[in-house]
């Protein structure tokens, strides 16, 4: 047995090895919810290691301040599964790597954890640049709905690895 990670997901992480080193991109993840499955999926493909920085899996609150250096104010005022933590997460992975480019996610795998404002299977992304204006991250919410846990969590590392194609690549 090769793998034992989904095809699909092994795919989207050749592909984003491939495109990145193809322009010479090094990229980092800053994993909640996911708990390390998109950097899994990346070590995956042989290679990797000329591209593959770093990867930070910050599944409690307390390791996103410790480790991204997340503010103990975004994270009281917004909440872990929000814009303002996977944009600080984000920036954190950027700002603690020698990567060019860092995707943060967060998000509620279920089945317990949902709130009436955040459902299970909400999950929040953000892409931090090196060389970008920090202002300039590019943060999306997604609801996948109840797919259960490992369906939560395979349709939020597919979205990061899509986060970390190469600019006007599609």
């Amino acid at each position: 047995m090769d793998t034992i990670l989904p095809p699909e997901l092994v795919a989207a992480a050749r592909r984003v090895i491939e495109e990145n080193l193809a322009v010479g991109r090094r990229i980092s993840v800053a994993e909640s919810c996911t708990g390390g499955l998109v950097a899994a999926a990346l070590t995956e493909i042989p290679g990797s290691s000329e591209i593959f920085e770093s990867g930070f899996v910050t599944y409690s609150n307390d390791a996103k301040l410790d480790m991204l250096r997340v503010s103990p104010d975004v994270l009281e005022t917004f909440g872990a599964v929000s814009i303002a933590t996977a944009w600080a997460m984000a920036q954190g992975a950027l700002e603690l790597s020698g990567a060019d480019v860092a995707v943060a996610i967060t998000g509620v795998a279920g089945p317990a954890g949902g709130t009436e404002k955040k459902p299970v299977g909400t999950v929040v992304f953000a892409r931090a640049e090196k060389g970008g204006d920090p202002g300039n991250v590019v943060a999306d919410r997604k609801d996948f709905g109840d797919l259960g846990r490992g369906g939560i969590r395979l349709q939020a590392a597919l979205c990061a690895l899509e986060l970390l194609l190469p600019p006007g690549v599609t």
